[in-house]
């Protein structure tokens, strides 16, 4: 059974993992056959009211403790977490991928990512795995390949600014539907727009399900 790692940002779409996207890919992992390994870094978030989108000030949250809420409590330290445990890396999107995974949500093109997701990131690559980003996940994906100078492609929909900043850090980026996914096949990176540009979770699985799909063919 393939073993593929699900990395996570909290527990909803404007300070965490959006949950619709991190459901289908769960769904779509234990559909296929293959244990989802989840896990997330063991740092504070800044929280969101969800009902107002509201930042609440002052406010703290841990991410892995968020992130346990949508793992059911089966989740990892993403610090304990090697290339060496798992066959593949799936990120899904939501804000928390932008806001706690990196800071390209203040940042932009001069963003951080996270040290020990950056290092599992460069794992999985070097070991020539398959690795997924979904909705704004691609962003981290493309500061850290970029900074590595590593030549690669990505999506993250049709939005010119976003595209533009993935560009700026070294992306080739490819315009795709909701519905659908772009394949890096010399980097085994598959790509797909979400909830970037989906108008709704149909669209949104079907574009996971065909990503996590090309992922377990990879590997």
């Amino acid at each position: 059974m393939a073993k593929v790692g699900v990395v996570l940002s909290g527990c909803g779409v404007y300070d965490g993992s959006e949950i619709h996207e991190t459901v289908c890919t769960l769904l779509a992992l234990d559909q296929a056959g293959a244990e989802a390994v989840c896990m997330a870094p063991n740092i504070e978030q800044a929280v969101v009211n969800h009902l107002s989108g509201e930042e609440e000030a002052g406010a703290t949250r841990n991410v892995l403790e968020e992130s346990a809420r949508i793992a059911r409590g089966n989740i990892s330290d993403i610090a304990k977490v090697t290339a060496a445990d798992i066959d593949a890396l799936i990120f899904p999107g939501g804000f928390g991928a932008a806001k706690s995974l990196c800071n390209f949500a203040s940042k932009g093109p001069d963003c951080e990512v996270n040290p020990e997701v950056a290092r599992l990131v460069r794992e999985i690559v070097a070991a020539k795995k398959p690795l997924a980003a979904i909705c704004i996940a691609p962003a981290l994906i493309s500061k850290v390949l970029g900074d590595d100078g590593l030549t690669h492609k990505l999506t993250i929909g049709t939005d010119e600014g976003t595209a533009g900043a993935l560009k700026t850090m070294g992306s080739e980026h490819v315009d795709c539907p909701a519905t659908d996914f772009v394949i890096d096949s010399e980097n085994k990176l598959v790509s797909s727009p979400g909830y970037m540009l989906a108008g709704s979770i149909k669209d949104v699985a079907e574009g996971v399900e065909k990503t996590v799909r090309e992922v377990l063919k990879m590997i």
